[in-house]
C-alpha cells in the first residue's frame, strides 16, 4: 500500500511525520530517514487497530487489500 505522508522539521529538534489519510497517524524521529520509517511501523499498527476494530464491531474478520481505482 501507498500512503502520502506530511514530514515538517520540528521546531526543537528532528522530524515529524504525518498520515493525513488515517487520523491519528503520526510519528517523529531524530532525522528524515528515522522519520519515515518510524511512520511505516505507525501506518502498520493504525491499520491493524481499525481491521480488530472492524472485526469487533461486525463479528467477522476482515482483511485490508489495496484497490486501484
Amino acid at each position: 500500500m501507498n500512503f502520502k505522508v506530511v514530514l515538517q522539521e520540528a521546531e526543537e529538534v528532528g522530524y515529524i511525520v504525518s498520515c493525513p489519510a488515517l487520523p491519528g497517524c503520526h510519528s517523529q524521529g531524530d532525522s528524515q530517514e528515522d522519520a519515515l520509517e518510524n511512520i511505516k511501523e505507525t501506518i502498520v499498527g493504525c491499520l491493524e487497530s481499525l481491521a480488530e476494530e472492524r472485526t469487533r464491531l461486525l463479528g467477522a474478520p476482515g482483511k485490508i487489500v489495496e484497490v486501484t481505482v
